[in-house]
C-alpha cells in the first residue's frame, strides 16, 4: 500500500493477498509478454522468427520495469505500446518480432479472460467453503425450532437448521450461474485489429501455417478458447454476464447477511455474528455489540449491481466494430467486481463458522408468539368437525387480538386460555387438545427433513466437483 497516494480499499483493504496480486499492474504486464512469447512461438513454427528471438524474449520475459514503462506511455499515451518498448530495448537478440502482426485487444482481451477465469475458480472455491460450513450449520440446526416471520412479524414456527438451508440454496442456484458464467468467458482469439485475421493471413501466407493454427497455439497455452466471430474485441456482454451473476450471488449474501442484523437486534435475540473477546464496538458505546461484519457485507454487496449496471452500458455502446469508452472503467469495474465478491464470501463464511445462536432467546421468543401459529390447525380442525370457518376465523381473530394486546402490556400470551374457555371453539375441539394444537413444536412440517437433504446435496455438489478436479 502507497499510502501517500490514493489506494483502492480493494488494493489492500478487501480480499484475499493472491487475488489483488492477479489484478496488479506488474502481474498484468507479465502476462501480456507471456502472450507475445507465445506469440513468437508460434510464428517461429512457421518460419517466420527465430529461435534465438524467441529464446531471447522468454529470458526476458519476467523483466518487468514498470517506472520505464510510465514514462514512455506519459511520451506516448499507449500502455501497450509503452511496455512492447521497454521489453523491446531489454530483448535486443528478439524485440523486433514483438507484436508481430498482432491488435493491443489480442493481448489485453486475452489477458483479461484469463485472469477473470483464474479469479472465478478461486471465488468459486470460497463458495463452496461457505456452501461447506452452511451444511454444517444446517445439519447441527435442523431440529432447533424457531420462529419463522413474514412482513416481519411473528408468523409460523420453522427451525432455524431449514432456515439456513434458504440462503444455502440460493448460493447453489449462484454456483451454478457462476460455473456457466465461467464457461462462457471465451478470449476474442488472435484475430488483428477488427477480427478478420486480415494481418495474419498475409503474414503466413507461403508459410505452412495458419492464422487459427497460431491462434490455437497462444490460446492454448492459456487454457482459453474463442468464438467463431469476434470484433477488435471478445463480446463485451460477457462482461455484463459475469458481472451481473456476481450481483446476484451478491443478492443472495446481502439477504443473508440483512437477516443476521436483523436477529441479532434485541427485539428478536436468536442469532448473532461472532464477536471477539476484545473487539470493539463503538468508539463511544463501550457496551455495543454491532453486527459489522453483516453490514460490510450489505455495504460491499450493493456495489455489485452498480458494476454490472456500467458493464451493461459497454455492451450496449460498443459501437461498430470497437470503441474505446469501455476501456477505462473496465480497469475498474472488472478487478473490484471479483475482489468485491471475494470479500462478501469471506466475511460470510465467518459468520456461518462462528455463528452464535441463543436457545434461550429462540424459547421464549417461540413461548410469547408460537401459540398464535395454532390457530390455523385449529381452524382446520373444528371445521372439518362441522364448525362454520368464516364463524370460527372471527372467534379466533378475537381471542388473538386479546392476546396481543395483553402481550404489549407486558403480560404472558394467554390466548391457549382463550380459546380453550371459548364455548364456541370448545364445541367442536376439545380444551386440552386446543392446547395441544397451539404447542408450536409440533408445527414444523417437514422442514427438520428438508433441511438436512439439502445440506447434503450440498456435499454430494461440491464433493463430485473435487473428485472431478482430481
Amino acid at each position: 500500500m502507497n499510502d501517500t497516494n490514493y489506494a483502492s480499499p480493494f488494493s489492500w483493504r478487501y480480499a484475499r493477498p493472491s487475488l489483488r496480486e492477479l489484478f496488479s499492474e506488474r502481474e498484468r504486464r507479465k502476462l501480456w509478454r507471456a502472450v507475445w512469447v507465445a506469440l513468437a512461438e508460434a510464428q517461429q513454427r512457421a518460419g517466420l522468427v527465430s529461435q534465438a528471438e524467441v529464446d531471447d524474449l522468454r529470458k526476458h520475459a519476467d523483466e518487468i520495469d514498470l517506472e520505464a514503462a510510465l514514462a514512455i506511455e506519459r511520451e506516448i499515451g499507449h500502455d501497450l505500446m509503452a511496455e512492447i518498448r521497454v521489453y523491446a530495448r531489454q530483448a535486443t537478440v528478439g524485440g523486433g518480432k514483438i507484436h508481430l502482426g498482432a491488435t493491443s485487444m489480442d493481448v489485453e482481451d486475452t489477458v483479461e479472460t484469463f485472469r477473470m477465469r483464474l479469479a472465478l475458480d478461486q471465488i468459486t472455491a470460497a463458495l463452496d467453503d461457505l456452501l461447506r460450513a452452511f451444511a454444517v450449520q444446517i445439519d447441527r440446526r435442523a431440529d432447533l425450532v424457531c420462529m419463522g416471520y413474514t412482513h416481519l412479524q411473528p408468523a409460523e414456527p420453522t427451525t432455524l437448521g431449514y432456515r439456513l438451508a434458504v440462503y444455502a440454496q440460493d448460493l447453489l442456484i449462484d454456483r451454478a450461474m457462476l460455473l456457466a458464467a465461467r464457461e462462457q468467458l471465451t478470449a476474442k482469439g488472435i484475430r488483428g485489429a477488427v477480427g478478420t485475421s486480415a494481418s495474419y493471413t498475409r503474414l503466413f501466407d507461403g508459410t505452412t501455417r495458419t492464422p487459427q493454427d497460431q491462434e490455437n497455439d497462444v490460446l492454448g497455452r492459456f487454457g482459453l478458447a474463442a468464438r467463431d466471430v469476434a470484433t477488435q474485441t471478445y463480446p463485451r456482454k460477457l462482461d455484463y454476464l459475469l458481472l451481473s451473476t456476481l450481483a446476484g450471488m451478491g443478492a443472495s449474501l446481502s439477504k443473508f447477511a440483512f437477516d443476521v442484523r436483523v436477529l441479532a437486534s434485541p427485539g428478536f435475540g436468536d442469532i448473532a455474528e461472532p464477536f471477539g473477546a476484545k473487539q470493539v464496538g463503538s468508539s463511544a458505546m463501550p457496551f455495543k455489540r454491532n453486527p459489522v461484519m453483516a453490514e460490510r457485507i450489505d455495504s460491499l454487496a450493493r456495489l455489485l449491481p452498480a458494476y454490472a449496471d456500467v458493464a451493461w452500458q459497454n455492451a450496449a455502446t460498443n459501437l461498430l466494430e470497437r470503441t474505446l469508452d469501455d476501456s477505462a472503467n473496465r480497469r475498474t469495474i472488472l478487478p473490484e467486481a471479483l475482489l468485491c465478491s471475494d470479500e462478501i464470501l469471506s466475511l460470510a463464511k465467518k459468520i456461518v463458522d462462528g455463528l452464535r445462536v441463543d436457545e434461550r432467546r429462540i424459547t421464549e421468543n417461540l413461548r410469547t408468539y408460537g401459540p398464535f401459529a395454532g390457530t390455523e390447525a385449529i381452524l382446520m380442525e373444528a371445521a372439518k368437525r362441522g364448525g362454520d370457518r368464516q364463524e370460527l376465523h372471527e372467534v379466533i381473530r378475537e381471542s388473538a387480538m386479546r392476546a396481543y394486546d395483553a402481550l404489549a402490556a407486558g403480560d404472558s400470551n394467554p390466548l391457549a386460555t382463550l380459546l380453550a374457555d371459548d364455548e364456541r371453539i370448545a364445541r367442536w375441539v376439545d380444551p386440552a387438545e386446543v392446547r395441544e394444537r397451539l404447542d408450536p413444536m409440533g408445527h414444523v412440517g417437514d422442514a427438520a427433513q428438508r433441511a438436512r437433504r439439502l445440506a447434503q446435496r450440498i456435499r454430494d455438489t461440491v464433493e463430485t466437483v473435487e473428485k472431478n478436479d482430481a
